[in-house]
């Protein structure tokens, strides 16, 4: 077992208090000092475990996203059907500022330069994140035949993520998505049928 000074112990205390001081003040107004201060260490040991702020701001943002994408795909795990797990990745989306998954959408779209030199290149998209986490479901829904069988996934992933983005964050004047039957008869109605014609 690790002792309470160890190094590993101290970069997961670091990168906690990342988060901490992000959540309460996000990219730009975190400093080094604060987060050594949250963590309780001295600045020049933050300074062995990362090199600069914009290293430790990114480890925390990689958990973050590691662990939003880990829970949805548990979520979804249980849900039958390509249009019911979309009608749950929607209304789970309408949440993400309720949720751990809330300080990854606030940075993203409050401070998306900083966040992107933070997040780097691996997790800074948020569409191609979406695609990439809608795929599986693509393919296990052109398996079943739910979808068209020659659907290229990539392809339909991104759209669907874009789809599932719009429904999540943007209000509109005839769909009320907070209500998941008016949701599941609006994605049987445009999305299903976008999926099962042929490409």
């Amino acid at each position: 077992m690790a002792s309470p000074d160890s190094p590993r112990s101290v970069r997961d205390r670091l990168i906690d208090a990342a988060e901490e001081c992000m959540r309460a003040k996000g990219i730009r107004a975190t400093t080094v000092s604060e987060v050594a201060e949250a963590a309780g260490v001295s600045r020049g040991w933050l300074y062995r475990h990362f090199p600069d702020k914009v290293t430790l701001l990114g480890a925390a943002i990689v958990r973050l996203n590691n662990a939003y994408w880990t829970d949805a795909h548990a979520m979804l795990a249980s849900i039958d059907g390509l249009d019911n797990q979309m009608v749950t990745g929607i209304q789970h989306g309408r949440t993400a500022y309720d949720d751990p998954g809330a300080l990854l959408m606030k940075l993203r779209v409050e401070e998306p330069d900083e966040f992107a030199a933070c997040a780097g290149a691996g997790v800074q998209g948020l569409v191609p994140d979406l695609a990439d986490f809608w795929s599986r479901y693509l393919v296990a829904a052109r398996d079943n035949g739910e979808i068209h069988p020659d659907t290229d996934i990539d392809d339909a992933a991104e759209w669907v993520a874009r789809v599932i983005l719009s429904l999540a964050t943007m209000p509109g004047q005839r769909l009320d998505a907070n209500n998941a039957d008016e949701l599941l008869a609006h994605v049987r109605r445009y999305v299903m049928p976008g999926l099962k014609a042929q490409p």
